[in-house]
Order: C-alpha cells, then sequence, then structure tokens
C-alpha cells in the first residue's frame, strides 16, 4: 500500500464543538503531543468568529505558541476575513470550506452552495497572490441534516472546479457521518480521477460507526490523505447530530502498514485530552489499550 498522510485535526475540529473550552496552553500541549506521536501535518485553528466558535477565540496565540521546525500547521477559514487574519499569522497552510448543500451553507457560512464555491476560490487566488498554499473541502459532501442526499455529479463538478482555481489538494468531508463504505469508494474514485494529479484528503465522521471502513474505502479509492483526530473528538457546531471525528488512533492503527504513528502515545494522548474535556473514551483502540 502506498503511504497515507494523516492529518491531525483534534487540535481544530476536536476541540471545536466540545462545551469545555481548553486554555491556549493546553491546545499548544496537544500539538506537541501530537507530533511525538508521529504527525506530521496538523490542524491547529479556525479563524472564525469567537461568537460562533468561541472554542478557538484564541487562534492567533495558539499559532504563536506552536514548536516551530517539526510539522506544518493548517489553520481553517470560512471566509476572506478569516484568510486575513490568518495570513497575520505564521500558519503554513490556509485551509478554506465550502460546501454542497445551500442549506448547510447558509447555517455556517451565510452563502448557498454557489457563493461559498465562488468565495473558496476567490480566496485560494488571494492566498496565492499572498504567497501561502491554500487548499479546498467540500463540506456535507455525502449528505446534509437539512437537505438529505447530495448529488454527487455536484461534488464532483465542485471538485474540478476547486483543482482548476489553484488547490493544493480537494478534500471531500462527511461532515455529519452518514457516509456508507460502498458511497465513498465511488465518490472518492470519481473525484481522485477529475482532479488527478491533485492529492484527494478525506474527512469522516463516525456517527454510525463507518469512519475507518470509510477511510479504508476510500483510501483503495485513490485518496492519500486522511483527517483523523485524537480520541475521536469533534463534531460541528453547525451540523444537529455530528458526532465526533473518526480517531486518528484507530485510523493508524487500520493503516499501521502505510502510516508512520506510534500508537502508544496516540492513545496516552486521547487519554488526556479525554480528561481534559471531561468525556468518557470512545475509541474502540484506546478502549482495547485500556483493558490491557
Amino acid at each position: 500500500m502506498s503511504r497515507i498522510e494523516l492529518v491531525e485535526v483534534s487540535p481544530r475540529d476536536g476541540l471545536q464543538n466540545e462545551p469545555r473550552v481548553l486554555p491556549t496552553e493546553d491546545k499548544i500541549e496537544l500539538v506537541r503531543r501530537a507530533i511525538d506521536a508521529g504527525a506530521r501535518r496538523l490542524e491547529v485553528a479556525s479563524f472564525v468568529h469567537p461568537a460562533k466558535v468561541p472554542q478557538m477565540a484564541d487562534a492567533e496565540a495558539v499559532v504563536a505558541g506552536l514548536p516551530r521546525g517539526a510539522a506544518r500547521y493548517v489553520g481553517l477559514v470560512l471566509n476572506k476575513r478569516g484568510a486575513l487574519r490568518a495570513l497575520e499569522t505564521e500558519i503554513h497552510e490556509i485551509g478554506v470550506v465550502c460546501t454542497a448543500s445551500d442549506a448547510f451553507g447558509m447555517r455556517n457560512q451565510g452563502m448557498d452552495s454557489a457563493q461559498s464555491l465562488d468565495m473558496a476560490c476567490d480566496v485560494l487566488r488571494f492566498c496565492h497572490e499572498h504567497g501561502r498554499p491554500a487548499q479546498v473541502t467540500i463540506a456535507v459532501a455525502f449528505g446534509c441534516p437539512f437537505e438529505g442526499a447530495i448529488d454527487p455529479t455536484r461534488v464532483v463538478a465542485m471538485a474540478r472546479r476547486i483543482a482548476a482555481a489553484g488547490s493544493i489538494e480537494v478534500a471531500i468531508a462527511d461532515t455529519i457521518g452518514i457516509a456508507r463504505p460502498g458511497e465513498v469508494e465511488r465518490l472518492s474514485a470519481q473525484i481522485a480521477a477529475a482532479v488527478a494529479p491533485l492529492p484527494l484528503r478525506v474527512h469522516f465522521h463516525d456517527t454510525h460507526g463507518m469512519g475507518v471502513a470509510n477511510v479504508m474505502a476510500a483510501v483503495r479509492a485513490g485518496a492519500s490523505t486522511v483527517d483523523a483526530s485524537i480520541g475521536g473528538t469533534g463534531g460541528c457546531p453547525f451540523a444537529p447530530g455530528a458526532a465526533g471525528n473518526v480517531a486518528s488512533e484507530n485510523v493508524a492503527y487500520a493503516l499501521s502498514d502505510a502510516m508512520d504513528a506510534d500508537l502508544t502515545k496516540l492513545v496516552d494522548t486521547a487519554a488526556w485530552l479525554n480528561t481534559r474535556l471531561g468525556r468518557d473514551t470512545t475509541s474502540a483502540v484506546a478502549r482495547a489499550f485500556a483493558s490491557g
């Protein structure tokens, strides 16, 4: 199997929907622990209005305090205002979100799907002009909590336009965790072919327990980059019912032949993070390690 890149998203997506807000020093410690466990690319903050996502209000302070030289850091933005904030920091990459659903887009960004795609392509060009690499994630690519199933041809067309606009990769997100492996494999194959030679990145939530199965289906279809969150933390503040992300330790266990990660350190960090957040351990690998 070809090497698969893990993007550790616990410092961003793993925290943004948790009721307990971690202090800045704990967020920096989480990044340090993740790097020690093998992470080399991490989503560390989102530059959004603090009233909407208070867990990310200290984005600039987090980025300023991160260890340098050991990993690449990604900052998420929802619009050009967020990109302007991100560009004022030393973040390595900028991630932009557009949506495959009009209803979700209006609740998430105040834009319908077409407007969010226009915005994402504009932000890509803006970041390129400022010498900063950027990529786009298509949210609710498999289904929306308000509109239901999403037409795959719509997602493929969006991916083609994103690739043409200069994204360094194209990502698809199962934002509410409803996808099944068969449909993941089909859509991933279509998008991988449509955007080649750009990498395909995938982002899954574990609402129905299909997170790892969907990761494996996407990898079979050509995905080369996988988002995951230590401890299975996370969710989306704009997606009712969305469960946590697929756990990094579960993904690393499943892809042990294709991914460099220290499982013991991932599990230890999951226990540390769950304690800080006051939540129970949810990942199967962490529970297996705990039981001996």
